[in-house]
């Protein structure tokens, strides 16, 4: 390899370290003053990735900390896989987004692998009104014991509008006139907008997005991605 491009390639994990926050620009200030440090990585750039990567989980674990009890508190009944799992993966999700439908066949294979994994769903609506209704229907069947049903045949049917999301519910088996009380419920809004704050808090703009141990991730990144950071949370 050039030295040219071990340039470029130290210069783009300079700048992607520099972006990670003031931290990592002091570490990488420190590596480029020093010409011993700045050889040593133009020699082996391939450790750039991996000290990016470990300057990520620092700034993640610092996000997290004020905030993952809340965090991996779920709304009674909204969770998938092992309710007293030891793992856990926190999914922000929109039932209008095309994404987090096709992100539901991944949670499953991953819940089937990993007998341990709780999997804590913060509905956090976003692209519709419709998202909202679905949202607080789902939360309903929380309430109900029947969230997974509910969850996985809301993203079966069409797209969120009411015919569709009666249509889940029926596929779901709630009581629909307990349902309709609930989704009136006043503390329905106060779990929609905590999962809000915690979404914008993480830095999150949009679903699906994920969280478990120290890593923090955004948009469909597949199932390989998540079972790799289900094992790290898990060691």
């Amino acid at each position: 390899m050039s030295e040219g491009i071990s340039a470029g390639r130290f210069t783009l994990a300079v700048a992607a370290a520099l972006a990670i926050g003031t931290g990592a620009g002091f570490l990488i200030d420190r590596a480029i003053s020093d010409d011993s440090h700045r050889d040593y990585l133009l020699e082996n750039p391939d450790i750039l990735p991996e000290m990016v990567q470990a300057l990520q989980t620092q700034e993640a674990r610092a996000q997290l900390a004020d905030i993952r009890t809340d965090l991996e508190t779920p709304f009674p009944g909204a969770v998938l896989g092992n309710p007293s799992g030891t793992v856990t993966l926190v999914e922000f999700t929109d039932y209008s987004c095309t994404y987090c439908r096709a992100s539901l066949a991944n949670v499953q294979a991953l819940i089937e692998a990993n007998p341990d994994l709780r999997v804590v769903i913060r509905e956090w609506p976003i692209l519709s009104d419709a998202s909202v209704a679905a949202a607080r229907m789902g939360l309903a069947a929380a309430r109900q014991g029947k969230y997974g049903e509910f969850h996985r045949a809301m993203y079966e049917v069409d797209a969120p509008a009411e015919e569709a999301i009666e249509i889940a519910a029926g596929r779901a088996g709630l009581d629909m006139a307990q349902a309709r009380k609930d989704i009136a419920d006043p503390a329905l809004d106060d779990e929609l907008q905590k999962s809000s704050a915690l979404a914008r808090r993480m830095g999150f703009d949009g679903t699906p997005a994920w969280v478990v141990g120290d890593t923090v991730l955004a948009g469909a990144v597949g199932k390989d991605t998540l079972a790799e950071a289900i094992e790290s949370a898990r060691e």
